[in-house]
């Protein structure tokens, strides 16, 4: 806290500090076990009618009265990571959007609009890196337009929690009425203690191709042909030089199985490589099946020059990241799915009240 050459805690932000990291101290009512302060650290989104809005790292915005102020800072910025590699939002956000193509897309400024009828939310929302090119209001009405043509509730990808996140988008979302819906994280790691975990992985069988064996373990059932493009994340069979290098892992079943003990995705894309759908039969958990899996794919994209890993996961799957954590594996940054609220005539009502799935991570 800001402490003043008298020694008494001092409120050193005003409201031209908003876009800031900031650190407050606050007063309250009923704390537990009789606490009368807390603290908190984030983006200073607004201040305005006397309430601070302060949005964590982990997107959690919290609201305090500017009359319970004891103390407040503009803060330095979160402290480097010390493990993993370097890496910024934006780098990560193109690198995992390559990853997980859509079958269409649309440009509207520097946004993306991304389509692949419903599957999954990450190929049917917009992922917002930079300006749009409209005034706010008027790109969320283009983006609804967008998707109300197409069948599918419009949807907007942020994050927070990094340099370059974008809690203040987050903030002006959920002032119009945007619902976030999904929280996840991406996790960053060195590739080769990945690769050196393997103490034996010949059993995991590598293909290029997702096919009906590695589909009957994948948990989203009657996969079609637009999941297939999106899995092949554009490249059905040899990979394109310049496009990522995608390649699906299988450890078969016992004879008679009706699907593989374990599979996995990664995708090689220049110095990374990013690993999903990795699933285990329920039957064959604690056997080291995700691990030699992983092991597998990134001794592979070790081959194809590969340095760094990534990969996303949901808040609540405390088993993944319990494993990923073991890897190597620690969390950059939370990513979120805001949902439009129930448009207008003008905008485009939401012509699907059901929500895409995800197929691990959102």
């Amino acid at each position: 806290m800001e402490i003043s050459a008298a020694g008494r805690l001092e409120v050193r932000i005003t409201a031209a500090d908003v876009g800031k990291r900031v650190s407050v101290r606050s007063l309250i009512e009923h704390g537990p076990s009789g606490e009368k302060f807390t603290d908190t650290v984030g983006v200073l989104t607004s201040w305005d009618n006397g309430v601070l809005r302060i949005t964590r790292k982990s997107g959690e915005s919290v609201r305090v009265a500017e009359s319970a102020l004891v103390a407040g800072k503009v803060a330095p910025a979160a402290p480097a990571r010390r493990r993993g590699p370097a890496a910024s939002y934006e780098e990560l956000a193109r690198v995992a959007a390559r990853g997980w193509r859509p079958v269409e897309s649309e440009r509207l400024g520097e946004w993306e609009l991304r389509a692949a009828a419903g599957f999954t939310r990450r190929a049917n929302s917009v992922l917002p890196l930079g300006d749009p090119g409209l005034p706010l209001d008027d790109a969320l009405a283009a983006v609804r337009r967008w998707y109300a043509a197409r069948g599918l509730p419009a949807y907007v990808q942020t994050a927070t929690g990094a340099e370059g996140t974008q809690e203040l988008l987050c903030a002006e979302l959920e002032k119009r009425g945007w619902v976030r819906e999904v929280t996840a994280e991406l996790w960053t790691g060195g590739l080769a203690p990945v690769a050196d975990l393997g103490d034996d992985t010949s059993g995991v069988v590598l293909s290029r191709n997702a096919d009906e064996a590695w589909l009957g373990r994948y948990q989203r059932k009657g996969v079609g042909e637009v999941a297939l493009r999106v899995l092949g994340a554009g490249s059905p069979n040899a990979p394109v030089p310049g496009e990522p290098s995608v390649w699906f892992a299988t450890v078969p079943g016992e004879p008679g199985a009706e699907a593989p003990a374990a599979i996995g995705r990664c995708v090689v894309d220049g110095r990374w490589a990013g690993f999903a759908a990795v699933e285990v039969d329920t039957a064959r958990r604690r056997e080291g099946l995700a691990t030699a899996v992983m092991a597998a794919l990134a001794a592979r994209a070790l081959e194809e020059g590969a340095s760094a890993a990534w990969l996303q996961v949901e808040t609540d799957n405390e088993g993944a990241r319990a494993l990923y954590g073991r890897l190597g594996f620690a969390a950059h940054h939370a990513y979120h799915h805001y949902r439009a609220p129930e448009g207008t005539a003008s905008e485009g009502s939401d012509p699907d009240s059901s929500a895409p799935a995800g197929d691990g991570a959102p």
